[in-house]
């Protein structure tokens, strides 16, 4: 296939049949010496951004070519960052689609929106380039599965940003729970307890002049400029952000369902909460309890952004109920004992992680081509993300209740019982009333994991994707 030009690449990206496809512009498929460089564009300068040039400046025969971002007052910090690092200074650039026509670009490091992450990892592999995307790697279920098909048909690396992946301890403990020797897993509780505070109300204004708010919103529905999207409180909009669910929680999600034995997608998923204690520009729910059926396990989510308690010592955290009792902290709690003892040991051979962080897993993959020596594969990375995007689908399709009498949602279900009653302690104790407030009462949703979508609930099927905005348009399918 002949190399396209600049020209010829950006009308192929900016074609907006559902079936496009873009040309590699690089067929990096050969194994690297540890002595060659690996050339990589970072895309996204603020928080996560900054951790992704951190990493990637530490790591020999490693260059920061370019970095990308729509607002260009996000560039200076980063130049000085990479200079601080004595490396050479990177191309600053808005658009993505100007380093995926450079041939030299080996990697695209993704630390954007959400609503960026699928996209611009599809465009990436199209491109010929090996991707590290932050989590989630999808804003909606359809394009985290069009991601893992286009990463495998252009035999791309792409690695997702759930650094618990390269945890031994983890991996170990998932091991303990297939073993079986604390008996059946009857809840995989995961938690993401953190403190969000009211975001207020900022009105429609003029978007700063060093901002590409086209290109910033990308393949969003268009809509007015505000104060409150650009640089952080995206994620609370759905248009941008998943909630908490899948902006911290993401990475107890992925950790909750591989602790699970041989765990992909629920039978079921009901979610239920609200944005509570204060009024303001928020969309999505600052506390959540969503519930996954596993067969003889539950999955069970809960996110507080209220001021609260640890449970069982942890915050943003996991917890596993056995029947011979209570995993947290590393620690087994025995019924009835205070004091913790330690975990079993598996006898034999443990599928651990290989040495070394996340970043670093991701480039010795890129040297490699090893795509089943990846800590965190998009493919693992899609139905962890995906989860996230179940229960905020529930969610949305949910029915406001009153919390007195308690809603029969969670009827049949002690464990779900128990959390809902927690949640409603910890409201009361941030002084909200729940007399005079409604709790968003998710639909109960059937998922055939085999198909990924919904059974019998086109409602809810019409949820698995978005009306894109062109030229930013995710494909339909893979051709």
């Amino acid at each position: 296939m002949a190399r396209p030009n600049r020209r010829s690449f950006l009308r192929t990206t900016l074609a907006t049949a559902a079936t496009v496809t873009v040309a590699g512009t690089k067929s990096s498929g050969q194994v690297r010496g540890a002595n060659e460089t690996v050339r990589i564009a970072v895309a996204g300068l603020n928080g996560r951004g900054g951790e992704h040039v951190k990493q990637y400046l530490g790591m020999p025969n490693v260059q920061i070519t370019h970095i990308v971002d729509p607002h260009g007052g996000t560039y200076k910090k980063r130049l000085d960052q990479i200079a601080a690092g004595n490396k050479p200074a990177p191309a600053c650039v808005q658009d993505i689609r100007r380093v995926l026509e450079d041939r030299t670009v080996d990697a695209v490091s993704i630390a954007t929106p959400n609503h960026w992450h699928a996209l611009m990892t599809i465009w990436a592999c199209q491109a010929g380039k090996d991707v590290y995307v932050e989590k989630p790697c999808s804003h909606n279920i359809h394009e985290g599965k069009i991601a893992v098909e286009t990463a495998r048909k252009h035999r791309r690396i792409v690695q997702h940003g759930t650094q618990s992946r390269s945890s031994r301890a983890w991996a170990e403990l998932a091991a303990v729970a297939k073993s079986g020797q604390l008996g059946r897993l009857l809840v995989s509780r995961g938690l993401c307890y953190k403190t969000r505070n009211s975001i207020g109300t900022r009105p429609d204004s003029a978007p700063p002049d060093e901002l590409d708010f086209n290109i910033w919103t990308g393949p969003a529905a268009a809509r007015p400029h505000h104060a409150n999207l650009v640089h952080y409180n995206w994620h609370w909009f759905w248009d941008f952000g998943n909630g908490d669910i899948g902006n911290q929680g993401v990475h107890q999600m992925d950790v909750a369902r591989w602790l699970i034995p041989d765990a992909v997608w629920p039978r079921s998923v009901l979610s239920l909460g609200g944005r509570f204690g204060y009024t303001d520009q928020g969309e999505t729910p600052n506390s959540q309890i969503t519930v996954m059926d596993y067969g003889q396990t539950q999955l069970i989510f809960e996110v507080r952004g209220l001021r609260t308690e640890p449970l069982h010592g942890q915050g943003v955290g996991n917890i596993l109920h056995f029947e011979a009792g209570v995993v947290a902290g590393g620690r087994l709690f025995r019924p009835g004992r205070i004091e913790g003892e330690p975990l079993p040991r598996v006898q034999g051979d443990v599928p651990l992680p290989k040495p070394g962080g996340i970043f670093e897993n991701f480039i010795a993959c890129v040297r490699s081509r090893r795509v089943e020596d990846q800590h965190a594969d998009i493919a693992v990375g899609h139905v962890s993300s995906g989860l996230c995007h179940l229960a905020n689908i529930s969610y949305r399709l949910g029915r406001e209740e009153a919390f007195d009498p308690r809603t029969r949602a969670v009827a049949g279900s002690a464990a779900a019982t128990e959390t809902l009653e927690r949640l409603e302690d910890h409201l009361r104790g941030n002084g909200v009333r729940l007399a005079d407030t409604r709790l968003k009462v998710g639909r109960k949703l059937e998922f055939d994991g085999a198909t990924e979508r919904f059974k019998n609930d086109a409602e809810a099927d019409a949820l698995l994707t978005r009306a894109y905005r062109a030229p930013f348009v995710v494909p339909e399918r893979v051709v």
